[in-house]
């Protein structure tokens, strides 16, 4: 019984060890998210910071009403990715240990 409460300490530590690594990584990693065909892009880190925005030229004839939708729409697709993402890593990182309930990276 003991044996098996120290290697289950152990894999708890190496989990630990790989969060703390997943979110240096996650820090640095950009994801882009795009709306209507790449008119709008949005390039965000996992940590939901902005890194840029890009608008086809073509966008500056149009409506500001729809220009701020195409924004939106890229943000929300680019903030999907970066949840996606971050949930696949998060799965590698904790090799298949659950993480307890309401706790989160």
């Amino acid at each position: 019984m003991r044996g098996n409460m120290g290697a289950l300490l152990k894999q708890a530590q190496r989990v630990q060890e790989n969060i703390k690594r997943l979110q240096v990584e996650l820090a640095q990693l950009e994801v882009e998210g795009e709306s209507s065909g790449g008119l709008a892009k949005v390039t965000m880190t996992c940590k939901h910071e902005v890194k840029g925005v890009k608008l086809d030229p073509s966008l500056l004839e149009e409506d500001i009403d729809m220009v701020e939708d195409l924004v939106f729409m890229a943000i929300k697709n680019c903030c999907e990715k970066i949840d996606e993402t971050s949930k696949e890593k998060m799965a590698k990182a904790t090799a298949g240990m659950p993480l307890p309930p309401g706790m989160m990276f």
